[in-house]
C-alpha cells in the first residue's frame, strides 16, 4: 500500500495554503474514520502466537525461565513450564526476545512475526559463571529503565548494544517528576543544558553545541523554533554526539527525539487535572479504544494556563492529537495521526548583569512593556506511517507534513550604567512561517552468513521546507531604537513603532533535501558486534531577499559516516568505541543567514570519538559511562591581515566524561541520574572569541539524581537533586552564572484502584539560582519554591 499526501502552496497564497492544508487534514481524518468503520467488522486477528522452548547447552529443558518479548510498543513476560516451553500472544512485528534463569547467562535474540500463524524458536541458555537473577525490562520502559529503542539505528536495538551515549526518559519518569516540557527533562539530564532561547523557543546545548533545530518527532525533523509539550509523548530520547548518519544535517552535539503515544490493542483511559503555584492549571486526557479486531484509535488532549513568579508573565497552551492504527492484512501496519498545538505566552528576556554577574534586582522584576511583548506558535502536523513485513524483509515509509506559524515581539535588555540607575532597552519583533514536507523510506533485511548475522538497512529521505522570515525593529516614540529606563522601575509604557531598519530580514527560503543511507549491524559472535553506516545528503538552499530582489543559492553535498564496535566480555556488559561525523551548512541550523559571504563558506564539521561501557548491573538496573572528544572545525574566523575577509580556521573542542544510572535497586526503590564533566573551549580563534575562551552555558560539572521509594502500597515519596557548577553567559566570558544545587521532592498517594494524587515540590529549599541566559544581559532566574498537585484517574 502506498500513501501520498500533497499540499500545494506558494509564498503569495499563504491564506489559501492554510485553508487547503486544513481542508486536506479534515479529509484525511474523515478518511481515517471511514476506514475504521469499514474495517471494524473484519475478523482479521490482531495477534498471533510465538511459541518456543528454553534449554541448557545439553538441550535439557529449563523450567521456570523468564522469557520476555519486547518491542518499542509493548513487553510481555511468561515463564517456561516443566518442559521448558512457553507461548506468548503478540501482534506482528519485530521483537527482541530475552530469556534468563538462575544459574544461566541472559540470552537475547531477535524474531520477526510477519504472518498470523504460530512461530517457534529455541533458546539455548549458556551456564553462568556465577548465579544471578535478571528481570527483563520493556523497550518503552518499565519503571525508569528502557531496554531497546529504534531511533539510534532505525532498527530495534537493545540500548546496551548501541555504541552511543543515550539517555531515555520513559513515561513513568515523566509522570513521577511532573515533566511537561523539554526544559523540565533537561534539568535532570547530566551534560545537557537548556539555553534561554530568548524565552520564545526550545533551545539546547549538548556537548558544547547550541541548537534550536535538532528536535525530532518519531525520528522525523521538527525544527521550527517553538516550545514543545509532552502531553502526547511516550518517552523522550536524548542521543548524544553527532547523529547525521541517521538524522541528517546538524545534530553536531546530539539530538532530542520525542516518541509519540500510539494506539494499543487494549482499551485505556487516563485523565489528569493539575493545579499549583502561580495559578497553574493543566488538564490532559488520554483515550485509547480498539475498534473491532484490527483497528485502534487514540486521542490525547491538553489545556494549560498559568501565571509565573515573574511579574506580568503568563502562558496558555492547548493541543489535540488523534491517531489511528489499522492492520488491513496479516503483515501490514498503518498509523495516521494529526496534531494541532497552540502556545501563547508573554515574551520575557529575564534580568541584566552587573559587574560580571546577574544583577541583584528581585528575580520577579520585568524589564520592558509586558502588555506589548508576546510569543505565539501555532503548529499543525499530519503524520503517516506504513510498515510491511515479508519474511526477513521489512519496509517502512514515514511521512510528516507540518505547517508552523510563529511570531514574537520582545524587549531586549542592554547594559546597566556604572552607578546602576539606568538600563538600556531595545525592541524588535519577528515572524516565521514554515511548511515542512518529509518522507522517509527504510528497508531492513536480516540474513545469516554462517555464524555471522547481519541486519542491513537501506533508506532514503526526501524533504522540502518553505520558510518566510520578517523582522522589524522597534522605534521608541517613533524616533530612537534605544531607550534608557530606571533600573529600579523598568516597566515602561513608552510608545513603540515597529518597522524595518536597514538590516532587518525579509526573505523567502526554499530548502530541498535528498538523502540516502546504508548501514550494517553485524554480529560477528556473541562477544563482538559492529555497526557501520554512511549517509549522503544533498542540501539545496534557495534564498530570496524580498527587500532588494537578490537570489542566492547554496548546494552542499555531505557525506556522514559512522562506525561503532561493541565488545561483550559478559552478556550483561558491553564495551564500545565509536566515531561519527556531522555537518552544519553555512546558513545555520535555521538556514536563514545566507549572505554573499556565507554563500561561499563550507559547512562546519563535527567529529566525535567516544568510548564507553554499558552494564546491566543487576535486576532492572543499568549503569553507563562514556568518555568522548568532539572537534568542531570550519567555523568562521576573521582574516588577521584583512578584517573584511572571513576564513574558516576557527575550531572548538569539547572533551568530557559521563556516567548515568537508571532502573530499580529494589522492587520499591527506583532511581535515575548521573554525573558529567565537560570542557568546551575555542581551540583556534573564531569571529566570536579568541583561542582559549570557554563555550557559554557549559558548566564543567553537572550532577543529577532522582529517587522514588514506595513506602507502602498506597504511598510513595520522591526526592531529586540537580547540581551545576559555574558557567559563562556568553562567549566573551565576562559574565558568570553562579553554580547551584536545587532539591525537588514529590509525594504519591493511591486513593483507590483507579485514582491517585501526586504532589511535586520544585526547588523545595527555595534556593535562588539562575537557570540560563541568552547573552550577558538576558539572564533567566530559576523559579522559587512551588508546588503542583495532580489528580490522576485511570480507567
Amino acid at each position: 500500500m502506498k500513501m501520498v499526501f500533497k499540499i500545494r502552496t506558494s509564498s503569495s497564497q499563504k491564506g489559501a495554503a492554510h485553508k487547503l492544508f486544513m481542508n486536506q487534514t479534515a479529509a484525511v481524518i474523515a478518511l481515517i474514520f471511514l476506514c475504521a468503520l469499514l474495517t471494524s467488522g473484519q475478523t482479521v486477528a490482531l495477534e498471533t502466537y510465538l511459541t518456543g522452548s528454553v534449554c541448557d547447552p545439553n538441550h535439557a529443558a529449563v523450567h521456570g525461565a523468564e522469557v520476555t518479548v519486547m518491542s518499542t510498543a509493548l513487553s510481555r513476560t511468561v515463564r517456561t513450564d516443566e518442559h521448558g516451553s512457553f507461548m506468548i500472544s503478540l501482534p506482528h512485528g519485530d521483537y527482541i526476545v530475552r530469556a534468563t534463569a538462575t544459574g544461566f547467562e541472559v540470552t537475547t535474540t531477535r524474531v520477526r512475526l510477519t504472518e498470523y500463524a504460530s512461530a517457534s524458536i529455541e533458546i539455548i541458555l549458556p551456564v553462568a559463571g556465577s548465579t544471578e537473577v535478571v528481570t527483563i525490562v520493556a523497550a518503552d520502559g518499565v519503571g525508569y529503565q528502557a531496554d531497546a529503542i529504534n531511533s539510534a539505528t532505525k532498527t530495534l536495538t537493545a540500548l546496551r548494544d548501541t555504541p552511543q551515549s543515550i539517555t531515555v526518559i520513559p513515561t513513568e519518569r515523566l509522570r513521577d517528576q511532573s515533566m511537561t516540557s523539554i526544559s523540565d527533562v533537561l534539568n535532570y539530564v547530566p551534560g545537557v543544558t537548556s539555553h534561554q532561547g530568548e524565552n520564545n523557543r526550545d533551545q539546547v546545548v549538548i556537548r558544547g553545541v547550541s541548537s534550536s533545530a535538532d528536535f525530532f518527532l518519531n525520528g522525523v525533523r521538527d525544527d521550527v523554533q517553538y516550545y514543545r509539550d509532552l502531553y502526547n509523548v511516550n518517552r523522550v530520547e536524548i542521543l548524544k554526539g553527532p547523529n547525521a548518519m541517521i538524522f541528517g544535517r546538524g545534530g553536531g552535539g546530539g539530538v532530542i527525539n520525542r516518541v509519540s503515544k500510539e494506539p494499543q490493542s487494549s482499551p485505556a483511559r487516563e485523565f489528569t487535572i493539575q493545579g499549583g503555584s502561580f495559578s497553574d492549571r493543566r488538564f490532559t486526557g488520554d483515550f485509547n479504544q480498539p475498534i473491532g479486531r484490527n483497528v485502534a484509535m487514540r486521542f490525547n488532549a491538553l489545556y494549560e494556563g498559568a501565571e509565573s513568579f515573574r511579574q506580568f508573565v503568563n502562558r496558555r497552551r492547548y493541543g489535540v492529537n488523534p491517531t489511528i492504527t489499522i492492520s488491513p492484512g496479516t503483515n501490514t501496519h498503518i498509523n495516521v495521526g494529526y496534531e494541532h498545538f497552540y502556545d501563547s505566552r508573554t515574551a520575557d528576556r529575564g534580568i541584566p548583569s552587573f559587574m560580571g554577574k546577574p544583577a541583584d534586582s528581585p528575580i520577579e522584576t520585568y524589564f520592558g512593556n509586558p502588555n506589548d511583548a508576546y510569543a505565539r506558535a501555532r503548529v499543525n502536523l499530519l503524520t503517516g506511517t506504513v510498515e510491511h513485513g515479508h519474511g526477513r524483509l521489512n519496509i517502512r515509509n514515514r511521512t510528516m507534513l507540518g505547517e508552523y506559524d510563529r511570531a514574537y515581539q520582545n524587549y531586549v535588555l542592554g547594559t546597566v550604567n556604572t552607578v546602576k540607575t539606568l538600563i538600556v532597552l531595545t525592541a524588535y519583533n519577528n515572524s516565521t512561517k514554515r511548511q515542512n514536507r518529509f518522507n522517509q523510506s527504510d528497508l531492513t533485511f536480516y540474513v545469516s552468513t554462517g555464524s555471522v548475522k547481519h541486519m542491513f538497512l537501506a533508506g532514503a529521505e526526501f524533504g522540502r521546507q518553505l520558510t518566510d522570515n520578517v523582522r522589524n525593529t522597534g522605534f521608541f516614540n517613533n524616533i530612537s531604537t534605544t531607550v534608557q529606563v530606571p533600573f529600579a522601575d523598568p516597566v515602561i509604557a513608552t510608545p513603540v513603532t515597529f518597522r524595518q531598519s536597514a538590516t532587518d530580514a525579509n526573505n523567502h527560503l526554499k530548502t530541498n533535501l535528498a538523502a540516502t543511507y546504508v548501514q550494517d549491524q553485524v554480529e560477528i559472535s556473541k562477544q563482538l558486534q559492529v555497526v557501520a553506516g554512511v549517509r549522503f545528503d544533498c542540501f539545496d538552499l534557495h534564498f530570496h531577499n524580498n527587500r532588494n530582489g537578490d537570489n542566492l543559492r547554496r548546494v552542499d553535498r555531505l557525506m556522514s559516516p559512522r562506525l561503532g564496535v561493541v565488545y561483550k566480555p559478559l552478556p550483561a556488559i558491553s564495551l564500545y568505541a565509536t566515531h561519527s561525523v556531522s555537518y552544519l551548512p553555512s546558513s545555520g541550523d535555521q538556514f536563514s543567514s545566507l549572505t554573499v559571504v556565507t554563500q561561499q563558506v563550507k559547512p562546519e564539521e563535527f567529529r566525535n570519538y567516544e568510548v564507553g561501557m554499558k552494564w546491566d548491573a543487576r535486576r532492572n538496573l543499568s549503569l553507563n559511562a562514556a568518555m568522548y572528544r568532539q572537534d568542531r572545525t570550519n567555523t568562521r574566523a576573521t582574516d588577521p591581515n584583512d578584517p573584511t575577509r572571513i576564513l574558516q580556521t576557527g575550531k572548538q573542542r569539547t572533551s568530557g566524561f559521563e556516567a548515568e544510572v537508571s532502573g530499580a535497586l529494589t522492587r520499591a526503590w527506583m532511581l535515575a541520574g548521573g554525573y558529567a564533566y565537560q570542557d568546551a573551549r575555542i581551540t583556534n580563534a573564531t569571529t566570536a572569541a579568541p583561542m582559549g575562551a570557554i563555550v557559554p552555558l557549559v558548566p564543567h560539572h553537572t550532577f543529577t539524581l532522582w529517587s522514588k521509594y514506595q513506602v507502602i502500597s498506597r504511598v510513595g515519596l520522591g526526592l531529586g537533586v540537580a547540581h551545576r557548577s559555574d558557567a559563562f553567559a556568553a562567549i566573551d566570558n565576562k559574565v558568570t552564572l553562579p553554580g547551584y544545587t536545587k532539591v525537588d521532592a514529590a509525594a504519591y498517594f493511591r486513593l483507590a484502584e483507579k485514582w491517585k494524587v501526586q504532589a511535586h515540590f520544585d526547588n523545595w529549599l527555595n534556593v535562588k539560582y539562575y537557570l540560563n541566559a541568552d547573552g550577558n544581559n538576558n539572564i533567566s532566574p530559576g523559579a522559587p519554591r512551588s508546588v503542583k498537585v495532580s489528580l490522576i484517574a485511570a480507567f
